[in-house]
């Protein structure tokens, strides 16, 4: 595709980023969640996913998707540098995303994790992705990371037991707004991720072909009686 000078002068410089290599992870119930990197022209069937949460007041649901969609919409319009975005699928159908991305070769800037299907840890097993695509695959050293609810501090900022870098502000301020910093640093990682990172690798060519071609959820938990029209 031939871009023009103009719109190559609002493109921000990237990084090129190694891809995350796909793994399955079995949950608790017992099926099989294929984890990938998206690819950009798939964006439509993640905006499509995201866009009905974005009305959901319950546990901060409203701010992470309506983030996630101006990210992922940014991400797909070369308007946001180095980001990566992470899907969880089951049998083709996203039960859940994670979006990031590097500030450079050293550090990286987490922003969402959003779970559609709850109660299997989806959400934990796809940041426990993201951070292992951060630190061991892209090779950063330290990744901030900041909570919007509740359930998100204790899942990132208890369990893990990042490293409060509130007392940096200003020099460090995260991209969400500012908000108390929290950070995961490499060597914090080498102790959790043992416990946190689950998956195996190679995924059989059989089951990975289960995720070639993303659906959007055809029911959300958080929505009571919701059909896609």
């Amino acid at each position: 595709m031939a871009i023009d000078k103009m719109e190559q002068s609002l493109r921000p410089p990237q990084l090129e980023l190694k891809p995350f290599p796909p793994k399955m992870i079995t949950l608790a119930n017992g099926e099989e969640m294929i984890v990938r990197e998206v690819k950009r022209e798939e964006v439509g069937v993640l905006l499509g996913t995201i866009q009905p949460l974005m009305g959901v007041q319950k546990d901060f649901y409203d701010i992470v998707a309506s983030r996630m969609y101006a990210e992922v919409l940014g991400w797909f319009e070369y308007r946001v540098a180095n980001e990566f975005v992470l899907v969880g699928a089951i049998n083709g159908e996203i039960a859940g995303i994670v979006n990031s991305r590097l500030i450079d070769g050293k550090e990286g800037m987490s922003f969402h994790t959003m779970t559609i299907k709850r109660g299997l840890r989806i959400g934990a097993q796809l940041f426990a992705a993201k951070m292992e695509h951060h630190i061991d695959i892209l090779g950063n050293d330290e990744v901030h990371i900041v909570a919007e609810s509740p359930i998100g501090f204790k899942r990132w900022m208890i369990e893990y037991a990042l490293e409060d870098r509130s007392s940096r502000y200003p020099a460090l301020r995260h991209e969400l707004g500012g908000v108390p910093t929290f950070t995961l640093t490499k060597e914090l990682w080498d102790r959790v991720k043992a416990d946190k990172c689950t998956g195996s690798r190679p995924v059989p060519p059989e089951k990975l072909a289960t995720a070639d071609k993303l659906r959007m959820p055809s029911e959300y938990p958080q929505i009571p009686g919701f059909k896609r029209g």
